[in-house]
């Protein structure tokens, strides 16, 4: 069952269970706008806490909230001479939390993308590519630092969209008004929106049930890291022979 955010009307909304886990009389918190918005905000840290246990869970079928419009994709001008490029949002202003991947156009009249990887800027071997080298050329790795990316060698030609980015990000966070609107997760994963919200209530106020529900969000804790570790379940699994180390 896929569950709407407030459901005055069946009372299957996320509102609705979040009144019944604690407890409380129906309507105390949709029928109360202070409650409701310290719910949403409750409901809204559920949502960045399951993102923090998704995305290191998801295998080659990366997570991203369904809700979100667009593709967890964001692209960019190469500059010539340009050597650092910086992100805080995507285009459509949602929080970039990391970048797994980045691809280029490698001169100004290609077509295809291609992958570029990743250096630790600060393993000593490989030196500084933050201002030290200012060779120009195409670009066939990369550093992180902060909320930006830097190039070596620096880009030596100029090409709109050069840049492509894939990245994972925000989710769509719920407002205290919505009504039919639901958590952008698979169906059986969308309990975590009002149990772990009665959790943080429960532990506040010292409610009798804290523990209980705390077994709850412990076993959805677990359902969520299985269901994504196994989402690419379409791809072929191929057995190899382990190797056998002689003394």
């Amino acid at each position: 069952m896929s569950i709407q955010f407030n459901d005055t009307t069946n009372f299957k909304g996320l509102v609705q269970f979040y009144e019944k886990e604690l407890g409380v009389n129906r309507g105390d918190v949709s029928g109360n706008t202070n409650r409701l918005k310290e719910f949403t905000a409750d409901c809204n840290l559920a949502l960045d806490d399951f993102l923090t246990l998704a995305i290191p869970a998801s295998g080659t079928w990366q997570f991203d909230d369904s809700n979100q419009t667009d593709y967890p994709v964001v692209k960019a001008t190469i500059t010539s001479g340009r050597r650092d490029y910086t992100w805080t949002i995507d285009g459509s202003g949602n929080l970039i939390l990391d970048i797994y991947k980045v691809a280029i156009l490698t001169s100004s009249t290609a077509t295809t993308y291609t992958e570029i990887y990743p250096i630790d800027e600060l393993e000593e071997k490989y030196g500084s590519i933050l201002t030290e080298d200012t060779t120009t050329g195409t670009p066939y790795r990369y550093g992180k630092m902060a909320n930006g990316i830097f190039f070596d060698p620096i880009p030596g030609y100029t090409v709109a969209s050069g840049i492509k980015m894939y990245i994972n990000r925000e989710g769509s966070y719920f407002v205290s008004t919505d009504t039919t609107k639901k958590p952008g997760v698979p169906g059986l994963l969308q309990a975590w929106f009002y149990l772990k919200p009665a959790l943080e209530y429960a532990r506040r106020n010292n409610l009798s049930n804290e523990r209980k529900i705390k077994e709850a969000v412990l076993e959805m804790e677990k359902k969520i890291k299985d269901n994504f570790a196994w989402r690419a379940r379409d791809e072929r699994k191929q057995l190899t022979m382990a190797g056998i180390s002689f003394r």
